[in-house]
């Protein structure tokens, strides 16, 4: 029996068309997908799905969809897009468990079938392995859930298509949330679900794809638990997350796995006063990442090891590969970079410039860059507004600027109540340590009381 649909012939949503402008459907969504990336999201929009959008046969998109649309045309209500309303095109209240839906929204099996760009799950809301694996779940929680077993238990079948999207809808939550509000609240509860997803791994697979999604997954997944721990101050577990990581790339033959493990590898070796090895690490990165085809990708690499020269004090070599670094940035973003890299615009570049020139002791040229960094980050990752304004703190005060320095120490204590990360902490509290020599300052006075306070909530 098929689901009913109405009698009348699609309507074309002639203001989505408008929206796509003199762009091709092929241009319009690569647009979309370089959208995707900007905010965590995954979707594998082709011409074929702009065209069932213009057409009318797509009513309303899947929620993945709406945020990248909201996303790309800031301001716009779905309606404005030419959307119908959701509770009109799937009926009201939650949709039940093998209902058939109601209009021609994007179905469960649409969304399946759509391949990983749409999370082969359900992306029209978090999935429930999501939430049982990621929010509340115990250690084995997302194999279990995804093999249909209780924790603890035997699934007695090969992993396949629907875990493997797990894995990755799991990487994707995590850097979301990361990019909102920091690592500190997200630790301990991101590195529960990193065994069951080597579980997946070891409960196999009849399929190669399966098991080379199921590697980069779980690599992956391990990256992301690492720089949880990274930003929170866990130096040794970071370490053990990115070597893990890179023993499954090694495994798994994954080039890009490898290319991100020794990526962070570096930026770890620097936060961890080791800089010889961060430039090797750096460089390793280079010669895994050399054959992916990603300009930004190499950038990033760059920059990773400028900062490992800075900290060596050779400003020469820092030099030289910030200029690769940049010039590799202006060729500019394509297909080929990896989805991980959706923080890195020119907000970040700046920002990694900045530390360089503020290891190097030139505060005046580590403002200057982080200042840049403040202005041009995206308001989505307002972890990272909190961390280039710490920077921007610090380079301002070594630099003989207190009361700017202050105001700026305020703006990152405002940010401090939605982000958690012990790295952002420690920089204001050096800033805070610099600044009581000016606090017969008013501003600077105001900064360190409310400075205080704040370390005290925390403590």
């Amino acid at each position: 029996m098929t689901s009913p649909r109405s009698s009348s012939s699609p309507r074309p949503n002639t203001a989505f068309r408008e929206l796509r402008g003199q762009r091709s459907p092929a241009e319009f969504a690569a647009a979309v997908r370089r959208a995707a990336r900007e905010i965590g999201e995954h979707v594998s929009c082709d011409a074929r799905y702009v065209g069932r959008v213009e057409s009318g046969e797509i009513r309303c998109p899947n929620y993945a969809y709406e945020r990248v649309f909201r996303h790309m045309f800031p301001g716009r209500e779905p309606a404005d897009m030419g959307f119908a309303p959701r509770e009109s095109v799937r009926g009201r209240g939650a949709r039940k468990k093998g209902s058939a839906p109601s209009g021609n929204s994007e179905s469960p099996a649409e969304s399946r079938t759509a391949g990983a760009g749409d999370g082969a799950i359900d992306s029209s809301e978090e999935s429930d392995v999501l939430r049982r694996a990621f929010l509340t779940s115990g250690p084995a929680s997302l194999a279990a859930a995804s093999l249909g077993t209780a924790p603890g238990t035997r699934a007695g079948r090969h992993a396949g298509e629907a875990e493997a999207a797990a894995v990755e809808h799991a990487v994707r939550r995590i850097r979301v949330l990361d990019d909102r509000h920091g690592a500190d609240g997200l630790y301990r509860r991101a590195a529960r679900p990193l065994k069951a997803a080597y579980d997946l791994l070891d409960a196999g697979t009849r399929r190669q794809s399966v098991a080379d999604r199921l590697h980069a997954g779980a690599g992956e997944l391990a990256i992301s638990v690492g720089w949880l721990a990274h930003d929170s101050g866990r130096f040794d577990d970071a370490r053990s997350h990115y070597a893990e990581a890179l023993a499954t790339a090694r495994v798994a033959g994954d080039s890009a796995l490898e290319a991100h493990a020794f990526c962070n590898t570096a930026f770890l070796a620097r936060d961890a006063g080791r800089p010889r090895e961060a430039v090797r690490a750096a460089q390793a990165a280079q010669q895994a990442g050399r054959h992916l085809a990603s300009a930004r990708l190499m950038s990033l690499l760059n920059l990773r090891e400028a900062g490992g020269w800075a900290h060596l004090g050779d400003r020469v070599a820092c030099e030289a590969a910030l200029l690769r670094a940049r010039a590799l940035f202006g060729r500019g973003p394509s297909d080929a970079d990896p989805e991980w890299m959706t923080f890195f615009g020119e907000a970040e570049l700046e920002g990694l410039e900045a530390q360089c020139w503020s290891a190097l002791g030139d505060w005046r040229r580590a403002a200057e860059h982080a200042g840049r960094a403040v202005v041009l980050q995206d308001p989505h990752f307002t972890r990272n507004i909190a961390l280039y304004t710490a920077q921007l703190a610090g380079d301002l005060v070594r630099n003989g600027r207190p009361e700017e320095a202050a105001a700026a120490g305020g703006r990152v204590l405002d940010l401090l109540e939605g982000v958690r990360s012990a790295r952002i902490r420690s920089m204001l509290t050096d800033t805070a340590r610099l600044l009581r020599r000016y606090a017969a300052q008013p501003e600077v006075a105001t900064f360190l009381a409310r400075h205080r306070a704040a370390t005290r909530r925390a403590a």
